[in-house]
């Protein structure tokens, strides 16, 4: 299969590399743009094989499987431009969560998935979202899964809970860091060890806590269950926890969720 990017942003970069270094794909079936042309040339550097293209024109006649890698407002003038170099043998994935797949389809004659990436798949590692189209074919269906599946868990979702799996999956990492880090800056403030050292043993627990989960050693209620011993001062933590963390995560899918919607709203109005 000869794949195509149309942007070379943070997720179409972080695709690109997981799908060379995990030899998914060979970086000469790998055809690239972006409108800043500087950063495809800088991809090109790190693999010398991969095509680059000044125009996603060009990247699409070029392609079976197209991904589009643009902002959500971007995506329908850049369909309206490909469309006379597009054709029903053709794959379409867009990575962005507020256009549909009955949206692209309304557009394109192409197969079409909505596939949402994480941060996590440059390590060969975590969740790719996967919704598929009515025109959806099994050979791409199949393709597609056994791609991502080098690089991470696919797992299929439905249309009504896209945005918060993609909380979980793709902002995740974003949210959890910055608790990490203030968990870091506070012990830093309340005690006398330095931040290089409490950044260090915070970084190792999460991965250590990372590995226990992944060989199911034990599930989250379990993991807090064998650490909180009781009366001891796992115990005495939690109890903050509880008292302070409140509904902070219910307010924080809400405002995710708002912003969903006015994403929505704005491409209705270009679909429209």
């Amino acid at each position: 299969m000869k794949i195509g990017f149309i942007g070379t942003g943070n997720m179409g970069t972080i695709l690109i590399d997981a799908f060379v270094e995990s030899h998914a794909v060979p970086p000469e079936n790998i055809t690239i743009t972006n409108r800043t042309i500087k950063k495809a040339l800088t991809i090109q550097e790190r693999y010398n094989d991969v095509n680059v293209k000044h125009s996603g024109e060009e990247v699409a006649k070029e392609s079976d499987v197209i991904f589009i890698c643009v902002k959500p407002l971007e995506i329908r003038p850049l369909l309206t431009k490909l469309l006379p170099n597009l054709n029903k043998e053709q794959c379409i994935v867009s990575i962005t969560s507020p256009v549909s797949v009955e949206q692209l389809e309304s557009v394109v004659p192409c197969q079409i998935a909505r596939i949402i990436p994480s941060i996590t798949n440059q390590a060969l590692a975590g969740v790719s979202l996967f919704t598929y189209g009515q025109s959806m074919g099994k050979d791409y269906k199949d393709y597609l899964w056994r791609l991502f599946s080098q690089l991470s868990t696919p797992i299929e979702i439905e249309n009504n809970v896209t945005r918060v799996a993609s909380d979980i999956v793709s902002c995740g990492p974003a949210f959890f860091s910055y608790l990490l880090q203030r968990f870091i800056d506070a012990a830093v403030s309340e005690t006398e060890i330095s931040h290089e050292q409490a950044t260090s043993l915070a970084s190792e627990m999460m991965i250590g806590m990372g590995k226990l989960l992944e060989k199911q050693i034990f599930t989250l209620p379990t993991l807090q269950e064998k650490v909180c011993v009781k009366g001891g001062v796992t115990g005495e933590g939690i109890k903050v926890l509880e008292g302070e963390l409140g509904e902070i995560f219910h307010h924080l899918f809400h405002k995710t969720h708002d912003k969903y919607y006015e994403d929505i709203s704005e491409v209705d109005d270009q679909f429209k």
